[in-house]
């Protein structure tokens, strides 16, 4: 179970593989701007405004190629964040706004890649989390970053997001995951969801995942951005605190494997069987009744043993990063 949401840590991050590319409306490519076509966003961004764009979920980030021997970023408000060049580790920014020198010590000259990555902590941004592109040296210009072709998108709460890992979504299973496979990943997850919306204000994802983000005045996602191969679903663990039925949990899952279902026609849909194990018969009747409906890829994942709550979690129920090293190399052998 998740804690309510607080403010913390934006950060901005080098990952290890590139994610979701994402393919805004065009303006000046090449430019660095927000709209620049190079620039490939992973995950779900707000873009209704083209000179700043806001991440809905935990573990949205960006990746852009460039040439010159420095890069800026243009943050509107202070913000807390991490920056990595060419893959090299996480750099610390703290408190920063306006022009973020990137490079204070210059560059070889040549092509290189910027990874950018906004996260969450606890459900919240410790800042101003808009991103307004970058500044590069007279003449440079953006080029486009080398990106995985597979994208796998990870559905949950805050086990999902990371909460209680070293560095959130970097270090979350679904990140590590897709490492393994040399595929991209997508989080759309926050803390304190649930799957069905309960009476008592648990924010239920049988509905939120139609969205570009958590709050109800984002838009609802266009899903022609991307498709995956893969869905992964990892729900439940806080409906049983909000005292969701059984057949609610379960009415609200075959729901949800429906919506994805229309909106990633050609994708593997994989239901996880939540680490503390409650509605166990509720998920795996949700994906029989997909099944039985014709839904053949649709199937049941179960966890046990994945993970020894006693060393493998930071609080009983949140994995450390060596737990979710342990649910990442389960699970991506069963993506294959």
């Amino acid at each position: 179970m998740s804690r309510k949401p607080r403010a913390a840590t934006l950060a901005v991050a080098v990952v290890a593989a590139v994610t979701t590319v994402v393919h805004p409306a065009a303006a000046a490519t090449g430019d660095g701007s927000p709209s620049d076509a190079n620039i490939r966003y992973s995950g779900r961004w707000d873009t209704r405004s083209p000179g700043a764009y806001v991440p809905g979920w935990t573990g949205a980030h960006a990746v852009v190629g460039f040439t010159g021997t420095t890069v800026k970023l243009r943050q509107r408000g202070s913000v807390d964040l991490y920056a990595g060049i060419d893959g090299g580790g996480w750099v610390s920014y703290k408190g920063v706004s306006g022009t973020v020198n990137l490079t204070p010590s210059r560059l070889p000259p040549g092509t290189h890649t910027l990874r950018v990555a906004y996260r969450q902590d606890a459900g919240s941004y410790h800042g101003d989390e808009v991103f307004q592109g970058v500044l590069l040296d007279p003449g440079a210009h953006t080029v486009v970053p080398k990106v995985p072709s597979r994208i796998v998108e990870f559905v949950g709460d805050s086990i999902t997001a990371g909460y209680r890992s070293s560095k959130e979504a970097l270090t979350a299973y679904p990140q590590v995951t897709a490492d393994r496979l040399g595929a991209a990943a997508t989080q759309i997850a926050r803390p304190s969801v649930c799957l069905y919306p309960s009476s008592d204000g648990c924010i239920g994802m049988r509905d939120r995942f139609l969205k570009t983000g958590l709050d109800t005045g984002t838009p609802d996602w266009d899903f022609s951005r991307y498709q995956v191969s893969d869905v992964v679903l990892n729900l439940g663990t806080n409906d049983k605190a909000h005292n969701v039925s059984g057949a609610q949990f379960q009415s609200a899952y075959v729901t949800l494997l429906q919506r994805i279902r229309a909106k990633y026609p050609n994708a593997t849909i994989h239901a996880m069987e939540i680490f503390k194990r409650w509605y166990v018969p509720e998920t795996k009747a949700a994906v029989a009744a997909r099944n039985n409906a014709g839904d053949g890829k649709v199937r049941y994942v179960s966890t046990e043993g994945w993970i020894d709550p006693a060393t493998d979690t930071a609080d009983g129920t949140h994995p450390n990063d060596a737990g979710h090293r342990k649910i990442a190399a389960r699970l991506a052998a069963v993506l294959g």
